[in-house]
């Protein structure tokens, strides 16, 4: 009799342990197939956000293709995806297509880390323009995008700077006020010379966004709103001039990717629906969507100027026939070794002959060389 209680007993645990194991089965799959729906839902949300960016379908990477490059750089180039960003004052005409580039910035992500790096180039920085076989083209780097567009800014960033990007982003600056707005703002330590002149730009800055500000009283530290984000990073007649200016602006930037990153999903769907509309790219929609669902695993990394070393000079600009205030590079290749270094970690990068000669070209011109001074 104790036998076949046993037997029954062990024949109940058997189906216990069959039930439980069915039942867990069951909710691995249900599990997985909520994996898979979520996974399908944010892709949807995330193509149907795209659609609200404006792609240059007329931009080919072929055209802006740097041939210049060697294997072994181009090598280690793809170990990143390097972006051109331009920040356009384009309240004339709205477009992307055209205008001088106020911001330009080279954006480096780390395919591994997610570790994001940006420089600024100085827009006033003399440069060759990307019309190689025009010996008079140099001119500033702002006029690029004026001649050209967005083509031949990004040509002019490979051809001077030794890289091979082949993608681009331009936005307008009522985007950045919108964005800040959007994230409740951000916080900056403001001086007295600083504030003074913000108070100023943010008077035409409000007029073409729309949006109202408050003058700030004097030096502190302050949670800027749009309009006050916006004039901040526009301040360029203080102690520094256009050095200084690309600093605010990316101090803008950091503060802004900072409590993006911070944000809920609310935030973040109101962020996409009012810049998205704002910006024109080359990436394609699955490129986006792609980086789009990577984003909160980016992090800020370093952030520099270019030139690193350089010297303010009036320079004769040929086909312009004008006499500007240029930035000039201590000199060009030294720079560009430098830049491959803080970028790529490429600590004994030769530059190209072409580099090479557009920097002789530029000593040649301008008379500077040698150590530089600001």
């Amino acid at each position: 009799m104790a036998k076949k209680n046993s037997d029954r007993d062990n024949l109940m645990s058997e189906k216990k342990i069959k039930k439980a194991k069915r039942l867990r089965r069951g909710i691995a799959l249900v599990c997985v197939e909520l994996l898979v729906l979520c996974g399908v839902l944010a892709w949807l949300w995330t193509n149907a956000k795209m659609d609200k960016i404006t792609t240059d379908e007329t931009f080919e990477a072929e055209s802006v293709k740097n041939e210049e490059l060697t294997k072994e750089t181009r090598d280690v180039l793809g170990e990143y995806t390097t972006i051109a960003l331009f920040g356009l004052d384009n309240r004339e005409d709205s477009t992307y297509n055209s205008g001088n580039s106020d911001v330009i910035m080279v954006a480096r992500i780390d395919k591994e880390t997610k570790e994001v790096r940006l420089v600024s180039v100085y827009r006033d920085t003399f440069l060759k323009m990307a019309d190689l076989e025009n010996r008079e083209a140099f001119s500033k780097a702002n006029a690029a995008y004026a001649v050209g567009g967005p083509k031949q800014a990004v040509r002019m960033l490979n051809t001077n700077l030794d890289l091979d990007i082949a993608e681009y982003v331009s936005f307008d600056f009522s985007a950045v006020a919108e964005a800040v707005d959007i994230l409740g703002g951000v916080e900056v330590e403001v001086t007295d010379e600083e504030a003074v002149h913000l108070n100023n730009y943010c008077v035409e800055t409000s007029e073409v966004t729309g949006k109202t500000y408050d003058p700030l009283p004097g030096a502190g530290k302050y949670t800027l709103n749009g309009v006050q984000a916006v004039s901040f990073g526009r301040i360029r007649y203080t102690m520094g001039d256009d050095f200084k200016r690309t600093e605010r602006q990316r101090l803008v930037v950091n503060k802004m990717v900072e409590k993006a990153l911070k944000a809920d999903m609310g935030t973040v769907n109101k962020l996409i629906d009012a810049v998205f509309p704002k910006i024109q790219t080359s990436l394609g929609k699955a490129e986006l969507a792609a980086m789009a669902m990577d984003a909160f695993n980016y992090k800020m990394g370093d952030n520099a100027g270019f030139p690193f070393d350089m010297k303010n000079v009036v320079v004769d600009i040929s086909y312009q026939k004008e006499d500007a205030d240029c930035v000039i590079p201590v000199d060009l290749a030294t720079n560009v070794k430098q830049l491959h270094d803080f970028l790529y970690g490429t600590t004994s990068y030769t530059v190209t002959e072409s580099v090479q000669k557009i920097s002789d070209e530029i000593i040649y011109r301008t008379g500077v060389s040698g150590e530089s001074s600001n």
